[in-house]
């Protein structure tokens, strides 16, 4: 019988509604026994549930958050076979990228899922995606990795996207396939499976201001720019960029700019703003003219999964050539190879 923990560190699914709106509510572990058990008797996995103190906020979630994590399972992974982290839906993506590139290869699987709708509200989501992930990481199918579980859909964690703010299917791997669906039966694609491996539980410093992200835009004021690359502890920028990779020219200062801040040694990784599709830099002239400055072709990355890698690597002492080629290598299956 597989050994399932469920580790709740905050978010929609465990609050219940107040005055002034959903607020964490205490008694989450005997609310969600009774409304498992009510929805299928006999037919899910036995699990233990531990809670998070504090729990995050997921609008408030922060890197130390992602270490809070990877303690409580480093304290508990020789205990149990799979892992179930519920988590708030705002910032589900990050934790998920993150945590994969923070534990690296798995011999065990870590899914993340949360609602839209409190456990216990009407027509709240909770039970089936938490039934579902229950399922999922029992399967002997299920990949060794850090997955998402939302609507049915088993997706990993560093190609996610939430997608839709209001719909029940709120998260998607735009520019990766399902690692498996749940419909009548469970269907898991183990062939697409990250290779296994020994998890990594090192705790992290992660350094304010160390990582910025920065939108182009119509109407993108050099001055900004400038404000962004100021930050004396500016380690490495993600540029979010049109179509597949091209930004304004600013008259040429934006080139100028950012090729004086690669030489300063600030790592800047080029990703779309598209939801589909890779940055290919030598398209266009413009997006040339990023290759040709020293910035890095960010390929498929999802933005959240190129803030997060950028984050850890950084935080595991990576600089100069060998964190250019760590950004422009897929590390855990979170990008395309060039």
């Amino acid at each position: 019988m597989t050994r399932l923990l469920i580790l709740h560190t905050g978010g929609t699914i465990g609050m219940q509604p107040s005055p002034q709106g959903y607020v964490p509510a205490a008694g989450f572990f005997e609310r969600l026994a009774r409304h498992l058990k009510g929805q299928a008797p006999d037919t899910l996995p036995a699990y233990r549930l531990i809670e998070l103190a504090p729990l995050i906020d997921s609008a408030d979630s922060a890197p130390a958050d992602w270490n809070r994590i990877v303690a409580a399972l480093a304290e508990h992974w020789r205990e149990y076979d799979a892992f179930i982290v519920l988590h708030g839906t705002d910032t589900l993506a990050y934790t998920a990228s993150a945590l994969s590139f923070m534990l690296g290869p798995l011999d065990k699987p870590v899914v993340l899922t949360g609602a839209q709708i409190p456990l216990g509200e009407p027509r709240s989501d909770a039970v089936n995606n938490l039934s579902t992930a229950l399922l999922m990481a029992a399967d002997p199918a299920i990949p060794r990795e850090v997955c998402i579980v939302f609507h049915d859909r088993l997706l990993r964690g560093n190609r996610a996207r939430k997608v839709r703010s209001q719909g029940f299917d709120a998260f998607d791997s735009p520019d990766a396939p399902w690692l498996g669906e749940g419909g009548i039966h469970l269907n898991l694609h183990g062939h697409r499976a990250l290779p296994l491996g020994t998890p990594d539980f090192t705790q992290r410093h992660f350094a304010s201001g160390a990582v910025a992200m920065l939108l182009v835009h119509p109407g993108l004021s050099i001055s900004l720019l400038d404000a962004v690359l100021a930050d004396p502890a500016l380690k490495g920028l993600v540029l979010l960029t049109y179509g597949v990779g091209n930004p304004p020219g600013l008259d040429g200062a934006l080139i100028d700019r950012l090729t004086q801040a690669g030489q300063a040694g600030i790592a800047i990784l080029n990703v779309s703003q598209c939801q589909q599709g890779r940055v290919v830099q030598g398209t266009y002239a413009t997006g040339a003219a990023l290759q040709a400055a020293g910035v890095i072709a960010g390929q498929d990355l999802t933005p959240e999964a190129a803030l997060t890698k950028l984050q850890v690597l950084i935080a595991d002492g990576l600089q100069g050539e060998a964190l250019r080629s760590a950004l422009a290598t897929p590390l855990r299956g979170e990008m395309a190879a060039e």
